[in-house]
């Protein structure tokens, strides 16, 4: 896989950060530190993403259903009752 060399600028602070990242031993240097971040970043998105397809399908699913928490429970009661025997 082709890498492209960035610089990038970091507080003090940050720059500590990352330097006790790899004092810890979790990694072996700056790039692989930023690298992580950015693949955990793309994860983060990629879940959001799903999500918000997820709450749109909801959405244009049609009106809200009624929903009775007791008559549920009774139904999830009956139903394991049911397994049980």
């Amino acid at each position: 896989m082709a890498t492209n060399r960035k610089t990038i600028t970091l507080t003090e602070q940050q720059n500590q950060w990352v330097k006790a990242q790899i004092a810890s031993g979790d990694f072996t240097n700056d790039s692989e530190y930023i690298r992580d971040l950015i693949r955990r970043d793309q994860a983060r998105k990629k879940q959001i993403d799903a999500l918000r397809a997820e709450l749109l399908l909801g959405e244009e699913s049609g009106e809200p259903q009624r929903f009775d928490i007791d008559e549920f429970r009774t139904r999830m009661a009956l139903k394991y009752a049911r397994d049980e025997t």
